[in-house]
């Protein structure tokens, strides 16, 4: 056995215990990390098996993107865990089933590979070996070429629905108070500050006879 397959060995175990981890832990938060660990061990066989794309879109997309924004919304949110384990042993005996037929299902394609007794040799791409082919670059040629119209579809179709999104969550409240921008832009030094000049509707004298002499300014009492 050489060294590659023993790390292939040594992550496919890991990402089999994670895996389990994730479905018989407790605490959710915990489900959530044993779910990143998992991905993790994904993307290093990926690694493994020369495709470097996927291993790191698998980091970028679920563990840097999905798998955190689940991790927090789970830390913020208040679960109640027994609520959420009532009537599971019912259900057990489908899900059971279920599972057994999905190994059943992979063990049918996968032994067949675990049965060739050496190693494929690799075909010679473009003239040149498997070895100084990178999987991402000529995937970049195919998707920028053959594939560039459904990928600008794809692409607007994500740019409608996260406008349509921020559109249906956006509220405007009526307690706020909101100006308009176009109408700050055109404002005027004139119309900050206007200066009133007003008569005055009271006498000095009328005021002190008015005023009690205590209150007067310089005519406070002497000891």
């Amino acid at each position: 056995m050489d060294v590659k397959t023993g790390l292939f060995y040594f992550f496919s175990a890991v990402l089999l215990f994670a895996a389990f981890r994730v479905i018989t832990a407790r605490n959710p938060v915990y489900s959530a990390l044993y779910l990143v660990l998992a991905f993790f061990q994904a993307a290093a066989i990926w690694i493994l098996l020369r495709a470097e794309f996927l291993a790191i879109a698998l980091v970028l997309v679920y563990v840097g993107a999905v798998m955190v924004l689940f991790l927090f919304v789970v830390m913020m949110l208040d679960i109640n865990v027994d609520s959420l384990r009532q009537g599971f042993w019912k259900h057990f005996p489908l899900a059971a089933g279920v599972g057994v037929l999905i190994v059943l299902e992979m063990a049918a394609v996968l032994m067949g590979g675990f049965r060739i007794s050496e190693e494929p040799k690799a075909v010679a791409v473009l003239g040149q070996s498997v070895e100084q082919v990178s999987n991402t670059r000529e995937l970049g040629k195919l998707v920028y070429t053959q594939y560039i119209y459904p990928l600008e579809i794809a692409a607007v179709i994500l740019l409608v629905a996260i406008i349509a999104a921020i559109a249906l969550t956006l509220r405007q409240r009526k307690d706020s108070k909101h100006i308009d921008p176009s109408v700050q832009v055109r404002v005027r030094s004139k119309d900050r500050m206007e200066v009133v000049k007003m008569p005055a509707t009271q006498s000095f004298a009328a005021r002190d006879a008015a005023m009690p002499a205590e209150a007067i300014p310089g005519t406070e009492k002497q000891p």
